[in-house]
């Protein structure tokens, strides 16, 4: 990747934050619950998933959206972003963190799959959508914690899947009455639910309940995982990704308690219990990692870490001030005690 100037212009950075004021209950999340130094990234990140979206979702023609996207994509990546303050903030963003095309790149399919009103015959091929339209976002905002190690990304990456599991299964009455149909269609039929003839009419059966509740624990199982890749990030982001982790579970405890019928409702969780889940996940701080550190990937999300693990960080200029050696050195040894060891 060409490289561009590290920080991102006051100018470019208001005008992304200024375009997820209003809709963006992520980056909202992440502003709240993360150090500034990274949510002012992150805004450029979401900023550019919005324009991706839209991009994708609000046009007629989705084969030109997505050569639109590539030729400002083909721009990001070669330095010379066109003239829009999303597109240099993102250049800006994916050079100093080392992005590689490859994720977002997988994001913007994931919304063309979603666009296509695609369905997935099974669980392998839902957690393949779920790696990209939300496995990618944990595996870039990783990237701007600082953080490489490969097994950090495929904890994060279990996150990601895990919480648009939840989603689905919060969501399928919403969803069904917008045409989609996320559920895994095998699952389906071994309940003997006729896909197309219960989209056609959706309503909540004890069928439909056993295959949200099958799926939530699935989603169960990645959160599970993802939770020894905690320890693995800077102490000022864990108890943030820990209070995420912890509040979008409680969405599927929201849907159990609802009796699985997320198609007649849609699963909150009250103000008060995410105040409690987020004091709770303070200890995220303390966590120590476990063995479950080291599991593989996902073959779903493999080549997210893989395509991380080939991309260099740009090589980092020699710290003049005496403050900014202090901190390079305090860097230099506190992220090997802190990352290599536990991983």
């Amino acid at each position: 990747m060409a490289p561009h100037p590290a920080e991102i212009a006051p100018d470019d950075l208001a005008a992304c934050q200024l375009m997820l004021a209003g809709g963006s209950k992520s980056f909202r999340a992440a502003q709240r619950l993360l150090p500034r130094r990274v949510a002012a990234p992150a805004a450029a990140l979401y900023a550019f998933c919005r324009v991706a979206d839209d991009e994708i979702d609000l046009g007629t023609d989705q084969p030109a959206a997505l050569r639109r996207l590539g030729v400002r994509l083909d721009a990001v990546y070669a330095g010379r972003p066109r003239r829009d303050p999303v597109d240099r903030a993102f250049a800006r963003v994916a050079w100093r963190y080392a992005i590689p095309r490859a994720l977002p790149e997988a994001l913007i399919e994931g919304l063309a799959w979603d666009a296509a009103g695609r369905r997935y015959a099974d669980l392998p091929a839902l957690e393949a959508y779920c790696a990209r339209v939300a496995a990618t976002v944990g595996a870039m905002m990783t990237l701007l914690m600082g953080v490489r190690d490969p097994h950090a990304l495929a904890r994060a990456c279990d996150l990601g899947v895990a919480m648009q599991l939840t989603n689905i299964c919060r969501d399928v009455g919403e969803d069904a009455r917008a045409g989609r149909l996320y559920l895994p269609l095998d699952w389906l039929r071994e309940e003997g639910v006729d896909a197309g003839e219960w989209l056609a009419a959706p309503c909540f059966t004890p069928a439909i309940g056993r295959v949200v509740a099958r799926l939530l624990a699935a989603a169960d199982a990645l959160y599970a995982r993802s939770e020894a890749g905690i320890p693995l990030l800077p102490r000022d982001c864990r108890a943030g990704i820990g209070a995420a982790r912890f509040v979008y579970a409680e969405i599927g405890r929201a849907v159990e308690r609802g009796g699985l019928d997320s198609v007649a409702r849609r699963a909150v969780v009250p103000g008060r219990r995410k105040a409690w889940l987020m004091l709770g996940s303070l200890r995220a701080a303390l966590w120590s990692a476990g063995g479950g550190a080291a599991l593989p990937p996902l073959p779903a999300t493999r080549f997210l870490v893989d395509a991380v693990a080939t991309t260099l960080p740009p090589a980092r200029p020699t710290p003049g001030t005496l403050g900014e050696r202090i901190a390079w050195a305090a860097e230099l040894f506190t992220r090997p005690a802190e990352q290599g060891a536990l991983g």
